[in-house]
């Protein structure tokens, strides 16, 4: 992470220590020192940016254990031990803001409860970085200024190890779609990623759980479906049985699914398909069907007072020669058939 700062841009300090302080909270564990290294941030850049009539530049690399925050300027540059020693005697009030750190908690400091200015005017900015910074280090350039450079209490985030056998029997992509350079294309990828998380799923969590990831899958993308059809088809209020199978049929059409529909009537539509989206590797992940029943039955839903329900009578994971959907409009619960999956209409 890099960043340039013009001389005496003293206002860009705020956005420069948030954007690094937004960078480690997001990779660094939960229990890390942050009120510390936020204190630091500002009082390495700080100190740079007011005291030299050049540009600086900050940079913050995390190759080890902890990161490294290294800030360059084109100051006149100091002599850090000398500095510490011009102000040992107002090294006791400093003890006192700070407490002992001995006996007293760093994680109760707050960066906004200290005047800055006045502790970098005193020299007493540097005490801080040398109680608070694991490391601190300081070097003059070849040329002119100096270069900073110290560790920030905050370690990465704990990671657990998954390191599973691989499964060579029904694995995906399949062979045959290898590209002669010896890859796969994006849609072989995307669609072995897609089953074999769920084939995974089912076999840690059980049946239940596929099609419960799934079914929220199939809800999220199926809203957002919704939307661009009406979008498209400038379609207002609730849309009729005909509407909803053509929605249906063209969300289908554009993954590479072969869905028409059979009828279309006040109470159901009915839907065949002769072309799975997922292949015949749909067979490797039945729970994968729960992202059409929980599309259509979602969408059904948000177009009905009661709610509806949707029927898998033939599926092709399942070994048929193709899909026969019934997706029952306006049905209350007690009504569905107790083999279908029941989608309630929204309230409000």
């Amino acid at each position: 992470m890099d960043c340039y700062v013009e001389a005496g841009a003293a206002h860009a300090l705020p956005v420069l220590r948030r954007e690094v302080m937004t960078y480690l909270r997001r990779h660094g564990d939960p229990g890390g020192d942050f009120d510390a290294a936020e204190l630091l941030i500002g009082e390495a850049v700080g100190n740079a940016v007011r005291h030299t009539s050049g540009p600086v530049w900050v940079s913050l690399l995390w190759r080890d254990r902890l990161p490294v925050l290294t800030v360059h300027d084109l100051g006149p540059g100091f002599d850090p031990a000398a500095l510490i020693d011009s102000v040992g005697a107002a090294r006791p009030s400093l003890e006192m803001s700070l407490g002992d750190p001995a006996t007293d908690s760093i994680d109760a400091l707050d960066p906004d409860d200290i005047d800055l200015d006045a502790l970098l005017e005193s020299g007493r900015g540097l005490m801080i970085m040398r109680e608070l910074a694991p490391t601190l280090a300081s070097r003059a350039r070849s040329g002119e200024g100096m270069v900073l450079s110290l560790s920030l209490p905050v370690t990465r985030a704990p990671s657990a190890d998954h390191d599973p056998p691989m499964n060579r029997v029904g694995a995906l992509p399949l062979p045959e779609e290898a590209l002669p350079e010896g890859a796969f294309g994006k849609e072989s990828f995307l669609r072995a990623l897609v089953v074999q998380l769920a084939q995974t799923i089912e076999a840690q969590h059980g049946q239940d759980a596929a099609d419960a990831a799934v079914a929220q899958v199939g809800t999220d993308v199926g809203g957002r479906m919704l939307d661009e059809f009406r979008l498209a088809e400038s379609v207002v209020g609730r849309m009729t049985p005909e509407e909803l199978g053509r929605c249906y049929v063209r969300l289908k059409h554009a993954i590479d699914g072969g869905f028409s529909v059979e009828e279309a009537t006040a109470d159901r539509i009915v839907l065949v398909n002769d072309r799975c989206p997922f292949g015949d590797v749909v067979q490797q992940a039945p729970s994968l069907c729960r992202m059409t029943s929980s599309v259509f039955g979602g969408i059904a839903a948000r177009n009905s007072e009661q709610g509806a329900s949707v029927l898998l009578e033939e599926r092709i994971a399942l070994g048929d020669a193709g899909c026969r959907v019934v997706v029952e409009l306006g049905i209350p619960r007690e009504r569905a058939d107790p083999a279908a999956h029941y989608y309630a209409a929204p309230r409000g």
